[in-house]
């Protein structure tokens, strides 16, 4: 590539800030515009009242992401395994006794980051000049004219780029943005039946001052075909000195508004963990279906419909749109590895 040519990328997830960074390392400048007021796409970390990072999005990944742990070895953040000793639970019916029953330890272990995972997306985001990251700017439409592209925002404002590279889900670009000249009919097609890993699940934390269950010989771990709470593990830090649990509620959650999620998330751990469960300092819950994330009418059948599709290893606009994200990848497509995979792949295309 000319080494004078702007870049915009389109979307501040992992995807996106990965590619920014890897970029960055080449020497080749680039501009990432977000839609939303924060950066991390699927990655959302918040702090709790004691300043527990608890995790509303992406947490856990294991040895067979190695271009994720590769990334984090680089950027100096750490690794720890997923707690799993003690007993865990298993709920068939809502009527008879949770099953017990041990996990052995794993020579593969689920991974968490120190310091949440949004410790990645801040690390990255520092790697990138600020004035270059532009939050609240959601592009409406691409158009190819002459030798550039003119990205325009929903609020007037318009960039232009000698190529823009697209991060956010496929699905979002289908309903969100227009492209001028039309993008190929085949393309056209397949983006709406991409499907965006997360969209529509249902995220809940718990923080609590002690870890009651650990001190019980419980795991955390709970999996339940009768509660509104599916699957939840132990949420203590790296540290262990803060405490919680995180997890995921049944699709049906979504009918009833958070006060009476956290009602029926407790009653449910009260009935399974005891009284203690029924105290926590504070509860956080995600239903992941948001504008930035879900829009129009996707056409999905699937778990990882089309992801890794051929047609989104293509360039378009003439060399000038590309595709990138997690879903683009050919393998771990939606998982935080197939954001680093395909932004490693873009760089690729890019430099040489």
């Amino acid at each position: 590539m000319k080494t004078n040519e702007k870049i915009i990328i389109v979307g501040g997830g992992l995807s996106g800030l990965t590619l920014a960074y890897l970029l960055s390392k080449k020497n080749i400048e680039t501009t990432i515009l977000e839609a939303s007021d924060r950066l991390g796409g699927r990655i959302q970390t918040i702090k709790g009242i004691s300043d527990t990072p608890l995790e509303l999005g992406a947490t856990w990944f294991s040895d067979f992401h190695s271009n994720l742990i590769s990334l984090l070895e680089e950027l100096n953040l750490k690794k720890y395994p997923q707690y799993s000793r003690g007993k865990s639970l298993f709920q068939t019916k809502s009527f008879e006794p949770p099953q017990e029953f041990y996990v052995p330890e794993s020579q593969n272990p689920s991974y968490r980051i120190a310091n949440g995972t949004q410790a990645l997306i801040d690390t990255l985001a520092k790697k990138t000049l600020f004035e270059n990251i532009l939050l609240n700017t959601e592009v409406k439409s691409i158009n190819e004219i002459a030798d550039k592209v003119v990205i325009a925002i929903a609020d007037g404002r318009e960039y232009k780029a000698d190529k823009v590279i697209i991060t956010i889900p496929p699905q979002l670009v289908a309903s969100k943005i227009k492209f001028s000249p039309i993008l190929d009919n085949s393309l056209v097609e397949v983006l709406p039946t991409v499907q965006t890993w997360m969209a529509g699940a249902i995220k809940f934390t718990l923080e609590y001052s002690e870890p009651f269950w650990r001190n019980e010989g419980y795991s955390g771990m709970l999996y339940s075909h009768a509660g509104i709470v599916t699957e939840m593990y132990d949420h203590t830090n790296f540290e262990e000195d803060k405490y919680g649990f995180t997890g995921f509620l049944n699709g049906g959650a979504t009918s009833y508004n958070q006060e009476v999620r956290k009602e029926f998330v407790l009653r449910q751990l009260g009935e399974l963990l005891g009284i203690k469960a029924l105290n926590p300092i504070a509860y956080f819950d995600k239903i992941w279906t948001d504008k930035f994330v879900l829009s129009g009418n996707p056409i999905i059948h699937r778990p990882h419909q089309n992801n890794g599709h051929p047609l989104l290893q293509k360039e378009y606009l003439n060399g000038k749109l590309l595709f990138c994200g997690t879903e683009t990848a050919s393998e771990y497509a939606g998982y935080m590895e197939g954001a680093i995979i395909a932004a490693k792949k873009i760089t690729n295309k890019i430099i040489n």
